[in-house]
């Protein structure tokens, strides 16, 4: 098929990385809050010193931290509700514009808590811009996926996440007390998201919709024809793209909603899929680790801010990794690596922690086993988890299975950040052990039950679900996808 030869253009080059701006927002403001952790707390605690003349209580502390923490995934999982209705209502480009604009609101929120001396309002920053989060994790899968060529989409999604991972190592750079992580500076630190929000205001309104939202949502096949043609330079590739597109409107409904979306039998195994895969990728302790580096490595090492950035520099290695094997190895091969890879290491961290009071030497030994976690999320389940949903659904209920993405990562998120430090205090290392036994689950599942999607088209895809009323027995690979 000759959209499945399509190369790379000016046009869909500058498109994604216009919408990936997005995610690096996210991810500087999941990186920068965990050095400067301290001194952001006694702010906390000198603005509650000033108004009642005594030092906030530690548990207090403690929980407002982790409030301030955890607030931006509850927020994200909020904003993942609204997920469909703009993306169907104002097309996937517009989308992502109009709620750029949570980001800047989050952005100065954050940055004037300090001026307004009220830590409720940081709380309240990190909130705005966790509805932001919810919303545009999925927008730009879904931008990514619907502008791409079937060759080149999981690697262009996989960019979705090679943005986020570099956002959250400029965010812990900046967060570090050499850099902006001071208590003059820490405020200033948070405001730097403006620059990719602003920048996308700047960039992203001249790039094209989605072709597949203008044809098959809107059936406007002029202007999908257009935006073909701009994004693949080749009026021949755009016409066997647009027949393709048009097969998979005769098969597609209009005015689908959510309850038909649960309801309908050949999406109950891609639900399920999308489930088992998204809770085991946050629930596998990669999110522990992002979150609460500093203070893991704190009781051991004297640099331990430094190796936190260790953890962000191993981070985007491997989803460029990701980025460069996602069209050679497939999303099934390189989740089935990282789930068996993310168990071992849990597993391998347990017993170094066990003994490491015998045998400090194995410190060192522990850092390699939080790089090797890191690593494995980021070759498959990182990645993959945000947008396998975009590939196993059809064009009518590929906002809403985003949605349930959304809601999935981010909830899982929220969860762990909220529950790891009370956790680690009641298991101690043998907290580990549980993210395992998620690991082990989500790679048991994928093995039996995940088709692989590599170089397919979308209707392909779905084809395989509504073959036997949702009950698919082999893949174009030729393996038996399910038992």
């Amino acid at each position: 098929m000759a959209s499945q030869e399509s190369h790379l253009t000016a046009t869909l080059l500058i498109s994604i990385l216009a919408a990936v701006l997005g995610s690096l927002q996210i991810g500087y403001h999941t990186g920068n809050v965990n050095a400067p952790a301290k001194i952001i707390e006694e702010f906390f605690n000198h603005t509650w010193r000033a108004r009642h003349n005594q030092s906030m209580p530690d548990h207090s502390l403690t929980f407002l931290w982790s409030l301030s923490v955890s607030i931006k995934d509850f927020g994200a999982l909020l904003g993942s509700l609204g997920v469909k209705y703009v993306a169907d209502s104002y097309g996937r480009r517009n989308s992502i514009l109009i709620v750029n604009f949570l980001s800047v609101v989050g952005a100065c929120l954050m940055s004037a808590s300090k001026a307004s001396k009220s830590f409720e309002v940081l709380i309240l920053g990190r909130l705005v811009f966790g509805l932001f989060c919810g919303l545009v994790m999925s927008l730009n899968p879904l931008y990514i996926q619907e502008v791409s060529p079937t060759n080149l989409r999981g690697a262009f999604a996989t960019l979705n996440q090679v943005s986020f991972a570099s956002g959250i190592l400029v965010g812990m750079v900046a967060g570090l007390e050499t850099v902006l992580g001071t208590e003059h500076y820490w405020a200033m630190m948070l405001s730097l998201s403006l620059i990719p929000a602003l920048t996308q205001y700047l960039v992203l309104p001249f790039c094209p919709e989605s072709p597949r939202y203008l044809l098959i949502n809107q059936g406007e096949e002029s202007k999908a024809e257009a935006a073909l043609l701009r994004l693949r330079g080749s009026a021949e590739k755009v016409f066997a793209e647009l027949e393709e597109m048009k097969e998979e409107a005769a098969h597609t409904q209009t005015g689908f909603t959510i309850q038909e979306f649960f309801k309908k039998r050949r999406y109950k195994q891609p639900i399920i899929i999308v489930l088992i895969i998204n809770l085991g990728s946050q629930l596998s302790g990669f999110n522990a680790i992002i979150n609460y580096s500093t203070r893991m490595f704190q009781a051991k090492f004297d640099q331990a801010k430094y190796l936190t950035l260790g953890v962000g520099a191993v981070n985007v290695t491997f989803t460029l990794v990701a980025f460069f094997l996602m069209e050679r190895a497939g999303r099934r091969r390189l989740l089935l690596t990282g789930f068996i890879s993310i168990a071992a290491s849990n597993l391998l961290m347990t017993i170094v922690d066990s003994v490491l009071h015998l045998v400090p030497e194995l410190r060192s030994l522990q850092v390699l086993l939080v790089f090797c976690l890191i690593s494995a999320y980021e070759l498959g389940p990182g990645p993959i988890s945000w947008f396998i949903a975009a590939e196993l659904f059809d064009q009518p209920s590929r906002p809403i299975a985003m949605a349930f993405t959304s809601m999935l990562n981010w909830g899982g998120k929220f969860v762990l950040a909220l529950l790891f430090p009370p956790l680690l205090k009641l298991c101690g290392e043998y907290v580990y052990l549980l993210f395992m036994t998620v690991a082990l689950l989500a790679f048991t599942f994928t093995w039996i039950r995940l088709p692989e999607t590599k170089g397919r088209t979308f209707d392909d895809i779905a084809e395989e679900f509504r073959g036997a009323e949702g009950i698919p027995l082999h893949n174009k690979a030729g393996f038996n996808t399910f038992t």
